[in-house]
């Protein structure tokens, strides 16, 4: 049967199953290790677009976008040594952010293995420990099979990375092999007795809290979840940047759990009596540092949900765990008949309402106030807007104050990556052309992959790009300010002109140092048509929603 099968090479065996799994997006760098790969992608055009990125770490963002957005793997090729290298930073926030993506490298000849040769990096080592899975594939005919393995890994159980390195002369090689089937996800489902152990712990509660998270969400998983949630009346928080897993309008949203919490719900979280935790990890940033749910036995009862059966008893001895993929849960959830009579009900209007007052930005004792801008957005966006960041504190006004409509209206790393914004927006553009897409960026987050720029000019991927500008690494400055007030070492940034930079790109530019002159830059930006870059220019003294540099250098002074 082998013999009656054509001979493919390694590169056209590879472009096949990438086919037969569904995938029609890639990004990559070029490099030689992987010619044949790219040679057999010429005659796919129509079929996998790809996208051409600038530096390695920006297309491999752009994947974890993709994967992020569509719940597929993210598929990214990059070269061996330098480009894994940079690719790596986006495998690491794949999984912490419990994303689905596939990296593919290029790797040296086996001939030359363990001789330190040109660009030669033990992938095995160097990935073990930020990916599900580190293999390579050293012969032709293993590819679908190979290949395979790496899709179901990485949207099975808690969703994240695989890395697959490709040696050249594998690649090149000829192989008669047949082809296999499209990869499905494969979930654990929830039992019907932890279903009602589930029931009869809320029938009991006075103060539940369920608090939403992790990866493996889809929109129909968050359908159901809110249902079961409105149905029940049931306070909800959304944990560090996953806000668009529930609608913030919905009268039962509290806010989001993680840095820079609301004083009030924080106390919430430490008051309820049961927490249900869908999809969340409850790692160091959704706990406050292990504060507000104490491990391993919290002072809150626990039920915690999640796909990945490593990540339940890791770190908290729950009183009800179950090992299920969400939407499996949030479907059987959503069947459990109603609450009788839940005591929780004032509760809930109680947080409500303290997140609709910390909703509110107070005015600003400044020329350009961050505050009123996210705040003119929010009303101003279509619904269906996708709001992408990076890490910085910039990012606290836009986590305080807009408000996240529905599922995937928001892409920002939970580890805390800086330089993912600009990526992310142009994977988000080229996932759904159709939808606005706006990016926040600090100017130091923007320059770590701003060159990305360059990659929506070449396909047209009209993104706003919002670079706020403060002169510094302000995250930095706050926490250096409160240990060492005064004593600036460091976080001092000189910037070009932004704006003047993207036209450089051939994008849209524009600068803006008042509040009032916001709205006019920003129609404008949207209005040209295609990329586009608005450079607010801010106060440095602006370095929080709540205080000011000079205020946390009084305070850290006389402390």
């Amino acid at each position: 049967m082998t013999g009656q099968l054509p001979s493919r090479s390694g590169g056209r065996i590879l472009v096949d199953a990438l086919k037969i799994h569904g995938v029609d997006v890639a990004f990559c760098v070029p490099g030689e290790s992987f010619l044949p790969v790219l040679d057999a992608l010429y005659d796919e055009q129509e079929a996998i677009r790809l996208i051409v990125c600038r530096q390695e770490g920006g297309a491999a963002y752009m994947a974890e976008a993709f994967g992020k957005l569509t719940g597929r793997p993210g598929i990214c090729f990059v070269t061996r040594g330098p480009g894994a290298t940079n690719a790596s930073v986006g495998v690491h926030t794949a999984y912490q952010d419990s994303t689905p993506l596939i990296l593919f490298v290029g790797q040296v000849g086996g001939a030359l293995v363990e001789r330190e040769a040109f660009q030669e990096i033990d992938f095995r080592r160097m990935f073990g420990q930020m990916a599900k899975w580190v293999g390579q594939i050293d012969r032709a005919e293993r590819i679908p099979e190979l290949v395979s393995r790496a899709f179901h890994l990485a949207v099975s159980g808690r969703p994240g990375p695989v890395v697959l390195a490709l040696p050249e002369e594998m690649l090149s090689s000829q192989a008669a092999v047949a082809d296999v089937g499209a990869y499905r996800r494969v979930q654990a489902h929830p039992g019907a007795d932890s279903l009602a152990e589930l029931w009869g712990r809320l029938t009991r509660a006075e103060r539940p809290l369920l608090l939403l998270g992790g990866g493996d969400w889809s929109a129909a998983a968050c359908a159901d979840i809110a249902a079961f949630a409105v149905a029940n009346g049931l306070p909800v928080a959304c944990a560090f940047r996953r806000q668009d897993l529930f609608d913030n309008r919905l009268g039962n949203y509290l806010g989001d759990v993680g840095i820079g919490i609301n004083p009030a719900l924080a106390e919430r979280v430490r008051e309820a009596d049961l927490i249900l935790a869908v999809g969340a990890r409850l790692d160091e940033m959704t706990t406050s540092s292990y504060t507000l749910i104490v491990p391993p036995r919290p002072r809150q009862k626990l039920v915690h949900v999640h796909p990945g059966y490593q990540e339940l008893g890791r770190v908290y001895q729950a009183d009800l765990m179950i090992n299920s993929g969400i939407a499996e849960f949030a479907a059987g959830a959503r069947r459990l008949p109603p609450i009788p009579s839940p005591s929780w009900r004032g509760w809930t209007e109680a947080g409500r309402q303290e997140y609709l007052s910390w909703l509110q930005p107070h005015p600003a004792p400044f020329e350009l106030d961050l505050g009123a801008v996210v705040a003119w957005l929010r009303e101003r966006l279509p619904e269906d807007a996708l709001v992408t960041n990076g890490a910085g504190n910039y990012s606290a006004w836009v986590h305080r104050y807009y408000r996240y409509p529905g599922f995937r209206t928001q892409l920002a790393p939970v580890n805390g990556s800086m330089g993912y914004g600009v990526p992310a927006a142009v994977a988000a553009k080229v996932v759904h052309p159709d939808r606005t897409v706006v990016c926040f960026a600090g100017d130091g987050c923007f320059l770590m992959n701003g060159q990305e720029l360059a990659t929506a000019v070449q396909y047209n991927l009209a993104v706003v790009i919002i670079v706020v500008n403060n002169g510094m690494y302000g995250t930095i400055r706050m926490h250096q300010e409160r240990r060492y007030p005064g004593r600036v070492s460091g976080t001092e940034l000189s910037n070009p002109d932004f704006a003047a930079l993207a036209r450089a790109y051939g994008a849209f530019g524009e600068v803006v140092e008042r509040t009032a002159d916001f709205a006019g830059a920003f129609e404008r930006a949207v209005a040209c048509g295609g990329p586009a870059l608005v450079e607010l220019r801010v106060d440095p003294e602006a370095i929080t929603p709540r205080m000011t540099i000079g205020a946390i250098r009084e305070e850290a002074l006389t402390g």
